[in-house]
């Protein structure tokens, strides 16, 4: 019985695993997904601290009619905080210099002139002005990092400033891709003319790889007891098996039929959508292995694998991967009953997320993705409009 694509998307996610956490050093953590909650171990900023490079001084003194000070001193960014015992004088502060004792203001050397160790001030002044106050960002003991949030740049920095030399991390599954079919033959093989060359193992591997994850490869031919033997193999060792091919209806479509004999527990098998509507969904409880079985066409795999398996494995390690909602540049009309997942090209426009469609030629035709960024998905039996707000999901990184 087919499905629709909510109801197939809804049991996906119903169906997400834990891989569990792993400790790594932090310069290994970047991509990956944080498994534990991070908390401020100190005030952020821990003191106050100079913005600028001037004076610091009393506003007080300012209020009270004073613009020359005499320079006491001068604290530079790392040295252990000062005090100005003299409140008609200043002490020359440095950018990240903590703000000596009984000073409130600090006045960029913009502002003022200095001529035989004395200040003038040449600017109006605010109290308070160019300090970045103690705890203005975080106070001590606060959330900063959820656990679940991906780990950038960003975070790493933050990971770093509250002294975590190793993070927790949620631990990537282990996936095995499997490639089926006779007609398939190595990359650097020259093919006779009724075969191809694989090219959806290299697909998912390079897509996993853009996520932090190694995968292994694996290719059975069109017999049932090597399918069986290569799957059966692939259950023991992997957390998730992502294959391509073989689900159809075809004579030689082994793998169903397989995946019953294995102990495999299908969750949904064909949806209503184009492209990849044999899909094939199960679990292995035994082995607790997700089984991801796409159709052989480029575009089903590359399609399937960006809608269903990145939001499983987005879910399974507590982060999320959201569709976005863009205004459609062209018209289109999807008078099926399937969901449409269709090639396009995001580009901003005049302050508006613009998607226009690649027309490509059918689920096989591979090099129109090359021309796309991400795919629109459209409901069935709907007219779109131009100027229309549609979903969707990128396959790359944008580049504005």
């Amino acid at each position: 019985m087919m499905i629709s694509f909510q109801e197939a998307f809804d049991l996906v996610l119903a169906n997400t695993a834990d891989f569990g956490s792993v400790t790594v050093p932090l310069d290994k953590a970047d991509g990956r997904v944080l498994g534990e909650t991070i908390y401020a171990d100190r005030d952020f900023p821990p003191f106050d601290r100079a913005t600028k490079d001037g004076i610091a001084l009393n506003y007080q003194a300012i209020k009270n009619g004073k613009s020359r000070f005499k320079i006491t001193g001068i604290a530079a960014a790392g040295s252990p905080q000062m005090t100005l015992d003299d409140s008609d004088a200043c002490i020359e502060v440095m950018t990240g210099a903590m703000l000596p004792i009984n000073c409130d203001t600090v006045v960029m050397y913009e502002h003022i002139g200095i001529k035989d160790g004395v200040a003038t001030l040449e600017k109006p002044v605010k109290s308070g002005q160019n300090i970045h106050g103690k705890g203005s960002d975080e106070p001590m003991g606060s959330e900063i990092l959820k656990a679940g949030t991906s780990i950038t740049a960003a975070e790493i920095g933050v990971l770093a400033s509250v002294g975590k030399a190793f993070v927790k991390v949620k631990k990537n599954p282990t996936i095995c891709i499997v490639s089926t079919g006779d007609e398939l033959v190595d990359v650097d093989e020259v093919p006779k003319p009724h075969q191809i060359r694989k090219s959806n193992s290299h697909t998912l591997r390079a897509a996993l790889l853009n996520q932090g994850l190694i995968s292994t490869a694996m290719h059975i031919a069109d017999d049932k007891e090597s399918t069986i033997k290569g799957i059966s193999s692939a259950l023991k060792e992997y957390d998730a098996i992502l294959l391509s091919g073989g689900v159809s209806k075809g004579k030689y479509d082994y793998l169903p039929e397989v995946f019953e004999t294995l102990g495999i527990e299908k969750v949904f098998h064909k949806v209503k959508q184009r492209p990849g509507k044999p899909f094939w969904f199960g679990r292995h409880q035994a082995t607790k292995t997700t089984v991801f079985a796409f159709p052989g066409n480029p575009g089903s795999t590359f399609a399937n694998y960006h809608y269903y398996f990145l939001p499983w494995l987005q879910k399974s390690l507590g982060a999320s991967s959201n569709e976005i909602t863009v205004t459609l540049g062209e018209p289109f009309d999807n008078s099926t009953d399937l969901t449409r997942f269709i090639r396009a090209k995001l580009q901003i426009k005049e302050g508006r997320l613009l998607v226009n469609l690649v027309h490509g030629n059918g689920s096989g035709d591979l090099t129109s993705l090359t021309k796309a960024n991400g795919f629109v998905r459209l409901q069935p039996q709907k007219n779109y409009t131009k100027g229309e707000s549609v979903f969707f999901r990128a396959t790359r990184k944008i580049l504005v």
